[in-house]
């Protein structure tokens, strides 16, 4: 799987990026480590040598099942985040959760002050076994801390040899410039910037993607896949478990999962003429967006992460692309 490299950093990414979300625990009902520890070698095997995760998922739990993964594949690249915090009531409010090992009410605070930053990488180099980290992402803003200081503060760990590079996730435009100017004064890039988008979702595509195009910044899709209904799989008969947080998302409603299906049925011809599965199609359109770097497909089993791989070999044609975005047009959220 050949490497794309990640904005103007020098620092490469295999087309699709493993995405640990699915193995956490957090909002998805549990998950088999060892099968995902097997997920995960599978997916390095298979060329996706990069791994996103966060400390907020599974509150740990899948930096911790990462770790275990990279501890035999030391090759592999991690990618991190920082700034959301569920054992600490400083920073501003973000939503009330239950903790996904004892089911015990949980707050969960935005928080990107310097000293939780620091405290928040020394946690993640434990929990993944690492000294360094490939990349450390904001997770999201924090309206209680200038991002100036959030920016300095991982600026101090890039000197200091603990993070290669810095990113930041569901930042806008005007944090996107204040984070990018911040670090410019270091002498550091801004790395990344990891949005949410799919064909059911391309709100970033009027001025986010844009603008990490024009200043060198890799964009790292979050749920491409439309946490699965772009696969085929999520059908409008599914009944979804107490614990899967999709049950009660207006997108998961039963008349927009049979639109949904309804547009996936007509992507399938395309995907027939690529010998692809509808997953590697949803993938594929996404890396063939001007400025997208690596996209990140989660997975609980090795078939499933194998098939993500075979994203990377699907070329699709400019119409392709058009046509594609014509039929889910208006299906998902646009903001």
């Amino acid at each position: 799987m050949p490497s794309r490299p990640l904005g103007s950093l020098g620092l490469d990414l295999p087309p699709v990026t493993f995405g640990a979300w699915a193995i956490g625990g957090w909002w998805w009902g549990g998950s088999d480590d060892d099968a995902a520890v097997e997920a995960i070698l599978a997916g390095i095997e298979a060329g996706i040598t990069a791994i996103d995760t966060a400390p907020m998922y599974g509150c740990g739990h899948s930096e911790r099942v990462v770790g275990r993964a990279v501890a035999q594949r030391p090759d592999a690249k991690v990618l991190t985040k920082v700034g959301l915090r569920w054992d600490a009531d400083d920073g501003a409010f973000f939503f009330n959760t239950k903790h996904p090992d004892t089911g015990a009410p949980m707050k969960v605070m935005r928080n990107l002050r310097p000293e939780s930053v620091v405290f928040e990488v020394a946690r993640s180099c434990e929990r993944l076994g690492r000294d360094t980290l490939d990349l450390v992402q904001c997770h999201w803003p924090d309206p209680s801390t200038p991002v100036e200081e959030t920016m300095s503060a991982l600026a101090d760990l890039v000197d200091q040899g603990t993070v290669k590079a810095v990113g930041v996730s569901n930042f806008d435009v005007p944090l996107l410039e204040r984070a990018h100017a911040a670090l410019s004064k270091r002498g550091i890039p801004l790395a990344t910037n990891q949005p949410r988008y799919s064909l059911l979702d391309r709100h970033i595509e009027a001025a986010i993607l844009p603008w990490c195009r024009s200043h060198g910044v890799g964009t790292l899709p979050y749920s491409p896949l439309g946490q699965g209904l772009l696969t085929g799989k999520v059908t409008p008969e599914r009944i979804f478990p107490e614990g899967d947080g999709r049950r009660d998302l207006p997108l998961f409603s039963v008349a927009s999962r049979q639109a949904i299906a309804e547009a996936n049925a007509k992507a399938a011809r395309i995907a027939d003429e690529h010998d692809c599965s509808l997953a590697q199609l949803a993938l594929a359109w996404c890396l063939h967006q001007p400025g997208v770097t690596s996209v990140l497909a989660g997975a609980r089993s090795a078939a499933q992460i194998r098939d993500n791989a075979g994203a990377a070999r699907v070329q699709l044609t400019h119409a392709e692309v058009a046509q594609l975005a014509d039929w889910f047009d208006g299906l998902g959220s646009s903001e």
